[in-house]
C-alpha cells in the first residue's frame, strides 16, 4: 500500500514541480517585463501585436490596425457594390416600365395613322374629325398625368408629327415641363415644329 502512495507522489511530483518551477516563474518574469517597458514607455501591446503578426500561426488571430482598416475599407466597398446593384435593378425596372408605355403608345398611334389614312381615303366628315380629335386629347390628358422625364423619353422615341400633335394638345405648363426634360436639340425641333404649326 506505501508503495503505491510513494509511486503515486513521485508521479505528481515531477508535475508539480513544473508548475512551480518553471510556469510560475515564467509567468512573474514575464508580468515584470511588461511593467517595466510600459513604466519605460514602451507600448508593450502594439510591439507584440507587431511580433506577434510576424509569426505564421500566431499572425491569423493577432489583427493589427492595418488589417482592421482594410477589413473596414473591404466591408464599406462591398457595401457600396450592393447600393450599386440595387440602384442598377430599380433603374432596369423603369427603363422596362418605359418600354412597356412606349408600345402601348406605339400601338395607339398605328390605331389613329390607320384611322387617319381610312379617313383619307375619303372625305373626312366633322364626326370623323371629332374622333380623331378625341383620340389625341385621350393620349395627350395620359401624358399630363405622367412624369415629364417619362413623358419626355416615351415622345423623344415617336415620330415628331406625333409627337407634335400630342405636344400641341398637352397644357403649357406640363409642355414647358416635358420640353425641358428632353434632349435640348430634340426639344429645339419640337419647338419649331409647334411654331411652325401655329403658323
Amino acid at each position: 500500500m506505501k508503495d503505491k502512495n510513494i509511486d503515486k507522489q513521485k508521479k505528481m511530483n515531477p508535475i508539480l514541480w513544473f508548475v512551480f518551477a518553471i510556469v510560475f516563474p515564467l509567468i512573474i518574469i514575464i508580468t515584470l517585463v511588461i511593467v517595466v517597458m510600459g513604466v519605460a514607455g514602451i507600448n508593450v501591446t502594439d510591439w507584440a501585436k507587431e511580433k506577434g503578426n510576424q509569426i505564421p500561426i500566431i499572425s491569423e488571430i493577432v489583427t493589427t490596425e492595418e488589417e482592421k482598416e482594410t477589413e473596414h475599407k473591404e466591408r464599406q466597398a462591398q457595401a457600396n457594390n450592393e447600393d450599386k446593384d440595387n440602384e442598377i435593378i430599380e433603374l432596369n425596372r423603369n427603363i422596362s416600365d418605359l418600354e412597356e408605355t412606349i408600345n402601348l403608345l406605339e400601338q395607339e398611334i398605328v390605331k389613329l395613322e390607320n384611322n387617319q389614312a381610312e379617313t383619307d381615303d375619303t372625305e373626312e366628315s366633322p364626326t370623323e374629325q371629332d374622333t380623331e380629335n378625341q383620340g389625341i386629347d385621350m393620349i395627350a390628358s395620359s401624358y399630363e398625368e405622367m412624369k415629364s422625364d417619362q413623358a419626355a423619353a416615351i415622345l423623344q422615341n415617336l415620330e415628331s408629327d406625333t409627337a407634335v400633335l400630342i405636344l400641341q394638345e398637352v397644357s403649357d405648363e406640363v409642355r414647358g415641363e416635358i420640353l425641358e426634360a428632353m434632349d435640348p436639340e430634340i426639344a429645339a425641333e419640337f419647338t419649331q415644329a409647334l411654331i411652325s404649326n401655329e403658323d
